[in-house]
């Protein structure tokens, strides 16, 4: 074996990186978010090692301060003795597909901090705000060892949700020229925040925006006894106002997870949803690698010649069981 395949090779790295490779965790982070034939199988070896890191989600509109903030955040961590994975989510280059802001640019305080690793991901082309691989990049932090692992969103929308799919904690940040508190509600963002942060604190509006947050939240119902009460904190994260107690609020509502009676029904829905996820996500791999030969090309060939439509083609191929079936065991 090629030392070029060594590096390349998805079972060497994850052995190496489960021994403390920092390396190797940058290889293998490659090897996933390009999305490779031995993803899946890769991520199954990873996933045993994985529920030990406290994954906290940092979303919110552009320009609110959510990369300051997770600067902050980090050297108090740090302070702490604690290790922290970031996976910052940028948008895609329309080039390159790539990330269009580097993990240097945006966090160069921490780049050289041996208890950081900083990984900045493109969104190439997801719609959720999230990076297809940001979940999986954050259970390779989680396997690594990191104590902390944080999820920095490109921004928020009415579609950008999925960092509730992802995250343990999640953290929606907001600032006072943002609009009117309206906006959360269109959002959706009152239903996925576990804490509400109005950052530049010390602008007009602020007091007023946290008021009305607040007003809403009471009015939500509550879903038992040992529910969370979601807070709403005020920082100013360019001086590092407030960011202790956002890492306070994180780590209460942790521990609230882990003592609640009532079954965390977010995490079920998320776990059974991330099964279909992952099912398409591998059969379409598989439909896209044999689209040059056998049934699915001969299929695709005829849509081609206009012997058949696009959805006779679909429903013929998902109406046999046997050709399905080649194709889920042999796409490899």
């Amino acid at each position: 074996m090629t030392t070029m395949t060594r590096k390349r090779d998805p079972k060497l790295l994850t052995e190496a990186m489960l021994a403390g490779d920092r390396v190797a965790l940058a290889r293998l982070i490659t090897v996933i978010e390009n999305r490779g034939a031995g993803t899946a199988a890769t991520m199954s070896k990873i996933y045993k090692k994985c529920g030990k890191a406290h994954t906290i989600g940092i979303t919110g509109p552009p320009g609110a301060g959510k990369s300051t903030i997770t600067s902050s955040v980090i050297e108090h961590l740090r302070e702490r003795g604690k290790t922290v994975g970031v996976v910052a989510v940028d948008p895609s280059s329309p080039f390159s597909g790539g990330s269009v802001l580097g993990d240097r640019i945006r966090m160069q305080k921490h780049f050289l901090d041996e208890g950081v690793f900083i990984r900045s991901l493109s969104t190439r082309g997801s719609h959720g705000g999230l990076a297809r691989s940001g979940r999986d990049v954050s259970r390779l932090f989680d396997a690594f060892g990191k104590d902390y692992v944080i999820i920095e969103t490109v921004g928020v929308g009415q579609t950008e949700l999925d960092i509730m799919e992802v995250a343990d904690t999640v953290v929606v940040v907001l600032v006072p020229e943002a609009g009117d508190t309206v906006q959360v509600m269109k959002a959706g963002l009152l239903e996925i925040a576990d804490v509400f942060v109005v950052n530049k604190a010390d602008r007009d509006g602020a007091l007023r925006m946290k008021t009305e947050l607040e007003m809403m939240l009471h009015l939500k119902t509550p879903e038992g006894d040992d529910a969370w009460q979601v807070p709403v904190l005020m920082t100013q994260a360019s001086a590092g106002v407030g960011t202790l107690e956002l890492i306070d609020a994180c780590v209460a509502h942790q521990d609230n997870r882990k003592r609640r009676v009532t079954p965390d029904a977010r995490m079920q829905e998320r776990l059974k949803a991330e099964v279909l996820e992952i099912c398409e996500e591998e059969l379409m791999r598989r439909l896209r690698a044999g689209r040059t030969n056998g049934e699915v090309g001969a299929l695709l060939d005829a849509v081609g010649s206009g012997e058949k439509d696009p959805y006779e083609a679909a429903l013929d191929l998902l109406g046999s069981p046997e050709e399905l079936s080649k194709l889920i065991a042999g796409g490899d």
